[in-house]
């Protein structure tokens, strides 16, 4: 049968709570900004190849669209 604990379940070093705070609000910061950088990297890339704003107009966009993204998830 199962055997029943008595003492705390967990093993080894005490949670540092503060630090995994910090990991995960960096963890959610590098997915919102990187999914930013995706999406602007698409609609240019669309924009590029698919329009007529060629290698130049795309590259604009990209920096248009990842400054306006970047302004608004502030």
């Amino acid at each position: 049968m199962a055997e029943h604990q008595t003492g705390p379940v967990e093993t080894g070093a005490p949670m540092d709570y503060r630090e995994h705070e910090k990991t995960y609000e960096m963890f959610l910061a590098g997915a919102k900004y990187g999914s930013l950088l995706i999406v602007a990297l698409m609609v240019a890339m669309a924009a590029g190849f698919f329009g007529h704003a060629g290698l130049l107009g795309g590259l604009l966009i990209f920096i248009v669209f990842s400054l306006i993204g970047a302004f608004i998830l502030r």
